[in-house]
Formats: structure tokens, sequence, C-alpha cells
């Protein structure tokens, strides 16, 4: 199995208590906790948790965490991977800067 590259190190969300944190397994993304791809609806919701105070550091986190996830799925499996807009919408695209796909009417 490929060594995951030295990127952003996947910390937040921090762990509550003595529980599995739903921190991402490396290099197969998934979460911890739970075995679903990372991030799960509960790391999801921590996140925007913990940095409700700095949404931009949120946007940036995730985006380096796209990049870094990217990188390690596609050493795993380059044929049968996600695409690039999947993992997008995976990490990114859910953050606190989410534009609607299509503009809404003006009022």
């Amino acid at each position: 199995m490929p060594q995951p590259r030295l990127g952003p190190y996947p910390a937040h969300p921090r762990p509550c208590g003595d529980r599995t944190p739903h921190t991402p397994l490396r290099p197969m993304w998934c979460c911890r906790a739970d075995g679903r791809p990372w991030p799960c609806a509960e790391a999801r919701l921590l996140l925007k948790a913990e940095f409700d105070a700095d949404p931009a550091a949120l946007t940036i986190y995730l985006a380096g965490l796209y990049h870094e996830a990217a990188h390690d799925l596609y050493q795993l499996n380059p044929y049968d991977g996600p695409t690039p807009r999947e993992l997008f919408e995976r990490f990114v695209a859910w953050g606190p800067f989410r534009r609607p796909i299509i503009d809404p009417p003006p009022p």
C-alpha cells in the first residue's frame, strides 16, 4: 500500500471524550469511527462546530485535505477511483462558502 504524503495533517475534528475520533484513515480516506467515506456526516457537523468562528480556515483545511485525498486515492486505484468532481463535492463543496448550482431569481 502506498505511503501517504506529508500534506496537511488530518487532526480535525478533535476527539470528543474517549470515543473514536471522526478523523480520516489514510490512504483510504474513510472515517476511523464509522468506516464511511470521510468526511462522514458526523465529521461534517463536528468540523462546522469546531471552525464556527473561522469558516475561512475550515475551507482552507478542507481544500488541503481534498488535494491529499486526490493524490492518495489515485495512487490506490488510478482507474476506478472517485473523479475530481466527486472528491471536490465530498471535501469542499459542503463547506461554509458553497454556492448554489443555479443562482436564485432576483427578489
